[in-house]
């Protein structure tokens, strides 16, 4: 596979997103309402995906903790909007987020594991207080685990989107990298795209 290619086809995973309205979970259920709030809401998939990309970027145990502090970090963000405490700027930050993740990405920064958790784990958190504030009538579980699922898939995307770039692209390992690196310029750009919005 070429790099124009693959460029090109991470670029519209990245740029593509579902035109639909969230699910009612009277009609389809807890757990696809929660499953369909990230995966149809460009922010989220952006920011989740560009997750797994910056673990694969550096590798190692960040491959794990990252995704991990982002899921375990959005749960206790969903439980406090579920008890009715507000957080200020809550849609600001995940945008806020897209960008940053995206920079992250695009700079190949690599800093220690706990801080690369923390800050993930932050992002996480106004995710899950997003997806508490939009649960409507579903079930808290089903809900929550769709959520779950759905997040730790667009993670495992953007970890095999990076491995694949490795792996994919030639011998040359810097290769691969830079077209991570150039996802998530991608990703950076769509965040301010969607701050102009």
């Amino acid at each position: 596979m070429t790099f124009q290619r693959f460029a090109a086809a991470a670029a519209f995973l990245l740029l593509s997103s579902p035109a639909h309205a969230h699910l009612d979970p009277a009609s389809h259920g807890s757990f696809a309402a929660g499953f369909t709030h990230p995966v149809f809401g460009l922010d989220h998939v952006l920011a989740m995906i560009a997750v797994g990309l910056w673990a694969a970027l550096i590798g190692g145990k960040a491959i794990w903790a990252l995704p991990s502090a982002f899921v375990g970090l959005m749960i206790a963000g969903f439980g406090l909007s579920l008890l009715g405490i507000h957080v200020p700027l809550v849609e600001p930050v995940i945008l806020a987020s897209v960008v940053a993740l995206g920079a992250l990405v695009a700079l190949a920064a690599r800093f220690a594991l706990l801080p690369s958790a923390l800050l993930v784990g932050v992002f996480g958190f106004f995710h899950g207080h997003a997806h508490g504030g939009e649960i409507g009538g579903a079930g808290e579980l089903g809900y929550a685990a769709g959520f779950v699922a759905a997040t730790a898939l667009l993670h495992a995307a953007g970890v095999l989107i990076g491995y694949g770039a490795k792996v994919g692209l030639g011998p040359e390992t810097r290769r691969g990298e830079l077209a991570t690196r150039f996802l998530g310029g991608v990703t950076a750009l769509c965040g301010l795209a969607l701050m102009a919005a």
